[in-house]
């Protein structure tokens, strides 16, 4: 399809496009779901319930990092005291059902942002069209890379902290297990959302709506919100802020130098 044809299309024929776009997504994450469903043991027993164990990677890693820097109090994690429960007669079934969606959705992220390429390609000019391969590689990347930075960062020294954190002895925690799998959730999209900054950039700054120096100005409340951000889900320890802190600052950096780069390229061309 030529701009012409595309800008000759009408509101009806663009929501109908729209439209396949999105079954044509909702399909792909159905199918990835049912794939999931095959691994769903592994899916539950190993990757949701693992950062509940004292035993898993993240918690493993700090404690002998600690002891090879020499700290004298280790960040060794001994205990996480509470049980996580089932309070409703359908819970287990709808938290089966939507976790296997999010992990198909997951699964299904490149194919997501293809078929959503497609949607938006023709509105591009043919140099920006050969760049879907670049686009969908480069998104999936980043995507995959926050899902496994808020899977082993973000939700370990969540789960650590708010394990043990007390108001007082005569309150156990017992968490109910929709809660416990909302954490889960939230923490690997929103992670996973957050490194495609640099791609939502490099748009807005093709349509003029961003440019550098509005993140420069702005690079100071980013920090300081970043900061807090670390300061919520990390123990009360600098070494468990600083890495958490820094991918998302390199991330928010990332999206300064493109800005920067799209912006000089189009005052050049102009």
């Amino acid at each position: 399809m030529t701009q012409k044809e595309y800008k000759d299309m009408s509101f009806l024929d663009h929501l109908n496009d729209l439209r396949w776009v999105l079954v044509k997504s909702s399909i792909a994450i159905v199918i990835m779901a049912f794939v999931a469903y095959f691994f769903s043991d592994f899916i539950f027993d190993t990757l949701i319930f693992g950062p509940t164990r004292t035993d898993f990677v993240t918690y493993r890693f700090f404690c002998e990092a600690s002891h090879y820097v020499g700290f004298k109090d280790s960040i060794c994690i001994e205990d996480l005291p509470f049980t996580i429960q089932n309070t409703e007669m359908e819970g287990q079934v709808n938290i089966f059902i939507w976790t296997l969606i999010l992990a198909g959705f997951i699964l299904a992220f490149p194919y997501v942002l293809y078929q959503f390429w497609t949607f938006i390609s023709p509105a591009l000019y043919e140099k920006e069209r050969k760049n879907a391969k670049l686009f969908i590689g480069v998104s999936s990347f980043l995507f995959f890379i926050g899902i496994l930075f808020g899977y082993f960062v973000i939700i370990p020294m969540s789960v650590n902290f708010l394990a043990t954190f007390k108001i007082s002895d005569v309150v156990k925690n017992d968490i109910n297990i929709d809660s416990y799998i909302g954490m889960i959730k939230t923490s690997v999209i929103a992670s996973g959302l957050f490194f495609e900054l640099p791609i939502i950039m490099y748009f807005l700054s093709k349509l003029g709506l961003v440019n550098p120096t509005f993140l420069r100005k702005y690079r100071r409340h980013a920090i300081v919100g970043v900061l807090i951000i670390a300061a919520i889900v990390t123990p009360p320890d600098v070494v468990s802020q600083v890495i958490v802190t820094i991918p998302m600052l390199m991330v928010y950096e990332l999206s300064i130098f493109i800005s920067a780069y799209v912006t000089k390229k189009q005052e050049h061309n102009g």
